[in-house]
This record gives structure tokens, C-alpha cells and sequence, in this order.
């Protein structure tokens, strides 16, 4: 029979020393529910991808981080404590989540020289881990929380390259543009001749030319009535003005290149949100044309990713992932005789926990706490609802 769970120790749920690699909350979400859906950890359920989806909404898009908020999570999901901290080692012990900052009781708020008193809070780094990029196949470059997977593009010519969209400007180095025909008009027209008839023609053709090379770069969007090109437009004033970056192109010529976005449902906020985190530190020439490249590069990299989930079919079924379970040490470390004189030592003020933790998994918690102290807090459990 092969183990069932994959537990990452301690000293590898930092930052600092894990083997999982950096992830932002979309590709982190899929690949925690193909984890979870692996059976690989057997506390994992459905609550833990509950868990995992409240903590992606709360997201950093470019680092990944995010402020544990306990009390939040529990009030929102309408769990108890006790069981969102489980959960949470869940998701840590499978290589998901690491630490970034540890919680303490130490005042923030005078660090930060203002009154009052704030405790220090726990973030979290979202991070994949490197036992489901061995079962996609990916390849990875670096190590730690600094690597990455290399992806195979299959079509060099239409990849996007950093350096040749900066600033200068020049239309040899800027990725496919809407522009493109109105430059061409422009080169056209210029010289010492003034031939009316001819920039007539060679615009006529150009306008005939254009609708279909937009067609072409947005052919999955649908077609859009005025009242809702209207609507977008209003949204896109808003965008604009939110990242800095698109500030310098047309209102209309923005409008089209978001309106993939705008098919997802997404307003004027949630757009921002993901061109900020698709451009931090450098201004695209042409940022329509910027954002139609990436976004067809996000749709390679969907439909490769759809690709190997579907080769690679059910975790349980997959041939090499069930290899390498039986090749690695998965082994769950034994609890020992101080892992349960500090849980007894310091869970006397904390039964509402205890209590939880009995419900749940009986045997487990009184192993962990023994008799007397579960007996002690189910007690004050049900005198507490009676009340």
C-alpha cells in the first residue's frame, strides 16, 4: 500500500529554507486543488480547499503573500479556530504555503512610531511544490522559492521581449500593434508630392485591412452592441486612470485590447489589479499591444496546462506520479512525549479548541491531550451553549 501523505517538516515551511517554488493566487489555487484532489495528505478535504480559496481572493497578484487573519477566515468560512489552524498545516505540511512572518505579541504599532497596541501578523507566501511539478512534467530552473518553470515557446517570433518595448518607440522592436496600418498611412504620406487620390486609396485599403487584423488578434471575443462598447469605454476611463502605465493610449484603442477581460466579468478595479501585476517595473511603448501579446501568452500557456492535465488524468491513476510516492520518503514523523506535554501545557486556557479538535478527530486529540483535559473541555463546551 502506498503512503498517503507528503509532510514538509518545519524547517522547510520558511521562506527562506523551503523547496517550493514563488507562485502568484491563480496558478497556486490550481495546483493546490490537483494536490488536494491527489489524496496524497490524509487531513486534506474539502475544508482545506475552502481554506485555500479564502486565502487566494486575499492575495498579493505579484508576491503571492497574505495576512493570515485568523478571526476572519474563521467568521467567513464559519469555522472554528481550531479547525482553520489545522487546515492551514495542512496546506504548509503539503509544500503550499510557507512562512514569511511569524506572528507575535510584539507591539507594531510602536515600530511604526503611532500609539496604540497591534500584535505583529502572520503572512504567508503562496509556493507550489516541487511534487507536482515532477507530476506535470514541468522543468524547473533554479532552486528553493526562487525557481521557475521553463516554458517552451512554440513560437519564438511572438513572444514578448522586455527590451525591445521600452521606451524607444521604434515599431521594428514593439510587439503586433493596432497601430501598425496607421503608421504605414503615416510613412506614405510623407514626401514632396501631394498625391490626393493615391493617400485616398491606400487609406480606403488600409480601412478595409484593419477590422481584420483586429479580428484576428481578438477572435474569441464577441461582438459588442454600442450600448455595451459605451459601458466598456467608461470602464477602461477608469482603468486608465488607476494604472500609469496605459495612461499615454487612446481611450478607444485600450478599450479593445481589455476586452478579454471584460468577457471574464471582470470591473474596472479587478482589471487594475492585473495590469499592475502584469507590468511593475518598466512602461511598455505600446501598452495595447503590450497587453494583447501577454494575454496571448497566457492563452499558450492555459491550453498547455489544460494539455498536460489531461494527459496526466486522475493523480491516482497516473503511472509516474504513484512512482515516485513509492520512491520518496513520505513517512509522517511519530508524534512524541513533548509534542504532548506542550500541547497539554499549553491548552488548558484554550479548550474551545480542544473541544473542536475532540469533535472532529477524537482519537487524535486524546492522544494529543489526553482524558482529563478533553473531558475538562468538553464540558465547558456544553456548559457554554447552555448559556
Amino acid at each position: 500500500m502506498l503512503p498517503k501523505t507528503a509532510p514538509v517538516h518545519a524547517a522547510s515551511q520558511e521562506l527562506a529554507h523551503t523547496n517550493s517554488r514563488h507562485s502568484g493566487p491563480r496558478r497556486w489555487l490550481r495546483a493546490t486543488q490537483w494536490l488536494l484532489s491527489a489524496g496524497i495528505h490524509p487531513r486534506a478535504n474539502s475544508t482545506t480547499l475552502r481554506v485555500a480559496e479564502d486565502l487566494a481572493k486575499r492575495m498579493d497578484y505579484s508576491t503571492g503573500h497574505v495576512l493570515y487573519c485568523l478571526d476572519g477566515i474563521s467568521a467567513r468560512l464559519g469555522l472554528s479556530r481550531a479547525t482553520v489552524k489545522r487546515h492551514i498545516a495542512v496546506l504548509r505540511e503539503l509544500g503550499s504555503l510557507v512562512w514569511v512572518v511569524h506572528g507575535t505579541k510584539a507591539n507594531i504599532r510602536r515600530k511604526l512610531g503611532l500609539r496604540g497596541y497591534a500584535g505583529t501578523a502572520t503572512v504567508y507566501a503562496a509556493a507550489i511544490p516541487p511534487s507536482y511539478d515532477h507530476a506535470m512534467g514541468h522543468r524547473i530552473t533554479g532552486s528553493g522559492y526562487d525557481a521557475r518553470v521553463v516554458v517552451h515557446q512554440q513560437n519564438p517570433s511572438e513572444s514578448v521581449d522586455n527590451s525591445r518595448v521600452g521606451n524607444s518607440g521604434s515599431a521594428s522592436g514593439a510587439p503586433p500593434s493596432l497601430t501598425m496600418a496607421e503608421e504605414k498611412r503615416k510613412v506614405q504620406m510623407r514626401g514632396g508630392v501631394k498625391d490626393t487620390s493615391r493617400q485616398r486609396a491606400s487609406g480606403s485599403k488600409l480601412q478595409n485591412s484593419r477590422p481584420h487584423r483586429q479580428s484576428d488578434s481578438h477572435a474569441t471575443t464577441a461582438p459588442r452592441s454600442p450600448a455595451q462598447a459605451a459601458r466598456e469605454i467608461l470602464e477602461t476611463r477608469t482603468v486608465r486612470a488607476l494604472v500609469n502605465w496605459t495612461q499615454g493610449e487612446p481611450l478607444r484603442r485600450l478599450a479593445f485590447s481589455l476586452r478579454s477581460y471584460f468577457d471574464r466579468g471582470l470591473n474596472a478595479h479587478e482589471i487594475a489589479a492585473e495590469l499592475i501585476g502584469m507590468c511593475l517595473k518598466w512602461r511598455p511603448a505600446r501598452p495595447a499591444a503590450y497587453i494583447q501579446a501577454q494575454l496571448r501568452r497566457e492563452a499558450r500557456e492555459v491550453a498547455a496546462r489544460d494539455s498536460a492535465l489531461a494527459a496526466a488524468g486522475d493523480p491516482r491513476s497516473n503511472t509516474a506520479w504513484q512512482e515516485w510516492l513509492a520512491q520518496a520518503d513520505l513517512e509522517v514523523p511519530p508524534r512524541t512525549d513533548t509534542d504532548r506535554r506542550l500541547a497539554r501545557l499549553y491548552s488548558w486556557d484554550r479548550w474551545p479548541e480542544v473541544a473542536d479538535h475532540y469533535a472532529d478527530d477524537p482519537d487524535d486529540a486524546l492522544d494529543l491531550y489526553g482524558t482529563r483535559l478533553c473531558v475538562h473541555a468538553v464540558r465547558q463546551a456544553a456548559l457554554a451553549e447552555a448559556y
